[in-house]
């Protein structure tokens, strides 16, 4: 049986976007065929003091969460790795292409996964590049977070195709997940941060 993840943000025991979060989990269960779904707010009871990731477990019949307190992990640099099969349509402990991805990171921080010449994500978080007018997210993300959903519902953010090979006409590259929200990478240079 596969078990699925929500990572939820919680600070001071306030969740935060569990609406993007219960709706990517009734998707989920849709995909099974299951049309009953639980309130996930009824599972939620983090800590009162601090931040934490909150590490909602599902599959077609049960839900566990714990609570992890948060550390930031420092994301600078990115190198570029090519993978066409890869495949994380729904967000679950099953890790094992990701990992090995990151892997293969060498001296940099985390990889920035490209599919048939396209930018998708990192192994933690989608993307978004910007061309000096607008934020631009892969319309062809791995998974489609929740944090990038709330952008685009917010037009913060546009989908586009980024081709791998166009990445440095851009100015600057951010993460966006639902721990670090939509976190810029500090650089002038994009060729500081890809390696």
């Amino acid at each position: 049986m596969i078990d699925f993840l929500e990572t939820i943000k919680a600070i001071d025991g306030k969740v935060y976007n569990l609406k993007y979060h219960q709706k990517r989990y009734e998707n989920v269960l849709k995909s099974f065929h299951i049309r009953k779904f639980e309130n996930l707010q009824d599972y939620l009871t983090p800590p009162q003091d601090g931040i934490y990731r909150c590490r909602l477990v599902y599959n077609t019949q049960d839900i566990y969460v714990e609570y992890i307190r948060y550390e930031k992990r420092k994301i600078n640099t990115l190198k570029i790795v090519y993978n066409d099969f890869i495949d994380y349509t729904h967000k679950s402990t099953a890790r094992k292409e990701l990992d090995n991805l990151f892997d293969i990171r060498d001296m940099c921080d985390d990889v920035l996964i490209v599919k048939n010449s396209l930018l998708t994500d990192t192994t933690i978080a989608n993307i978004a590049l910007y061309d000096g007018t607008k934020w631009l997210t892969p319309k062809k993300p791995l998974l489609c977070g929740t944090t990038r959903q709330r952008l685009l519902d917010d037009k913060k953010i546009i989908e586009a195709d980024i081709k791998v090979d166009e990445i440095f006409t851009y100015k600057k590259i951010a993460l966006l997940n639902a721990m670090v929200d939509f976190d810029i990478i500090a650089s002038d240079d994009l060729k500081d941060i890809i390696c």
